[in-house]
């Protein structure tokens, strides 16, 4: 109650009234304390109440190093899988080049039929050491097997099949032979032979139907080639009417070139300087290699959107490492096996102790299979190194994103200390002098 007396004004301040005024004094000091206190653990920001614009960053900063994190481990995943993937492509290089030694030495006319055989042992068993190394798992994963990476990829015939014979092109021959537009698409030939003597052998240009004889295909091009000309009309033995598609190849043969039913009857009969030749395709028995997996790739950094198959994809299918041949012409995706089903073609035409083949024919061969590997083996190469850099760049990343959440989010440790002890020391005195100023009883329940 407030009495005047003249112009002072005198203000009587009850025992209630300071009681309340020192009790919210000492409850904003206590709590003050207690979020002092709650930074105890390192951190700053409990609740977006403690600093909304921090905790705004916190969250922000919280979300993309998430987002790093993820990326780190899906690249960790990937990196191990092209590790994997490189060694098996490593070793199958490595048998690339021993299989092309031994077919250098097969060519040698001072072989004997045994020497022969036995060179020919030594390279199916280098096939099925490949296929050995192309069957690689990580765990339970196939590496080779595209997105069916459950299933085993590759596996050799039991038996013997027939197979269509191919005459592979070398460098020189390819450009011979193809003259539109500079487009090097035919790089193989199926082999025909006169039904009456097998020893008369034939060429099929399948995109075209043309039918060479092997005297021009192997030695007849190189003088024309020489005097700048291309292949002209007349060239050719004689042009088959209805095999000048890529079709014929698929109505005869399956995606590994094994003939059917159909193919193994057929015949037809063609021109050849005046006289009438009757020929039919050209088989060999040999082992036959098969792919149960799919073309698809595998993407482990990205989980949503297209897959960019430069820089996106982690694995080699079947059809990347062994490339496609003659039979894959009307098959999307190929057989994913064609080096391989032309590597035991060439076992199987040693086996036969067919030298001048082996010195021709199988180098070629062999050169291009290894080559088709090494092209997988160096793609998967860089693709691991560009996996490698992004890594690194994840590294900083994760670096710098965590200063930031270090910075809005904790706390000065010393400058911390400092406050609890002043707080503390406030309480204790607020206490101490509550003592005095309060009622008995409201300073003994404090």
């Amino acid at each position: 109650m407030a009495k005047k007396k003249g112009k002072v004004k005198i203000m009587r301040i009850s025992s209630t009234m300071m009681s309340n005024n020192y009790l919210k004094q000492l409850n904003g000091s206590y709590e003050k304390y207690t979020k002092l206190f709650e930074q105890s653990d390192g951190k700053k920001l409990h609740r977006a109440s403690d600093d909304a614009v921090g905790y705004s960053k916190y969250l922000r900063y919280k979300n993309s190093l998430t987002n790093v994190e993820q990326f780190q481990e899906d690249i960790t995943t990937a990196v191990s899988w092209m590790k994997n993937s490189d060694a098996a492509l490593v070793n199958v290089t490595e048998r690339m080049k021993e299989f092309k030694g031994k077919v250098v030495a097969a060519g040698n006319s001072t072989n004997n039929e045994n020497d022969m055989k036995d060179i020919a042992k030594e390279l199916l068993a280098s096939v099925q050491e490949v296929v050995s190394d192309m069957n690689a798992q990580i765990g339970d994963r196939y590496l080779f097997s595209g997105q069916s990476d459950t299933t085993m990829p590759f596996s050799i015939s039991g038996s013997k099949k027939a197979r269509g014979e191919t005459k592979t092109l070398s460098d020189n021959q390819v450009k011979f032979f193809n003259t539109v537009d500079d487009d090097p698409s035919v790089t193989q030939m199926l082999k025909l032979v006169d039904s009456t003597d097998e020893n008369n052998v034939f060429y099929l240009n399948v995109k075209d139907g043309k039918v060479y004889t092997k005297d021009f295909v192997e030695n007849g091009y190189k003088d024309k080639m020489a005097d700048g000309k291309t292949v002209e009309d007349g060239d050719e033995a004689d042009t088959i009417s209805g095999w000048g598609t890529t079709e014929t190849v698929g109505k005869y043969f399956d995606e590994y070139g094994v003939i059917n039913s159909d193919g193994s009857s057929y015949s037809q009969t063609i021109t050849v300087d005046g006289e009438s030749v009757t020929v039919k395709f050209a088989t060999t028995e040999q082992y036959i290699v098969s792919y149960q997996g799919d073309a698809k790739y595998i993407s482990m950094v990205k989980k949503t959107g297209g897959v960019d198959k430069a820089t996106d994809t982690v694995n080699q299918t079947g059809q990347d490492v062994f490339g496609s041949d003659i039979f894959d012409a009307e098959n999307t995706p190929g057989s994913g096996t064609a080096m391989l089903n032309e590597l035991l073609y060439t076992v199987a035409k040693i086996d036969s102790a067919d030298y001048h083949w082996a010195a021709n024919d199988g180098l070629t061969l062999s050169d291009a299979a290894h080559s088709q590997v090494l092209g997988a083996q160096t793609t998967m190469a860089a693709r691991q190194q560009a996996y490698s850099a992004a890594s690194d760049m994840l590294v900083t990343q994760d670096e710098s994103i965590t200063s930031d959440i270090t910075d809005v989010s904790s706390t000065d440790v010393a400058k911390l200390a400092t406050k609890l002890m002043e707080y503390q020391t406030i309480y204790s005195l607020s206490l101490s002098v509550g003592s005095k100023i309060l009622p008995g009883t409201l300073a003994d329940y404090l």
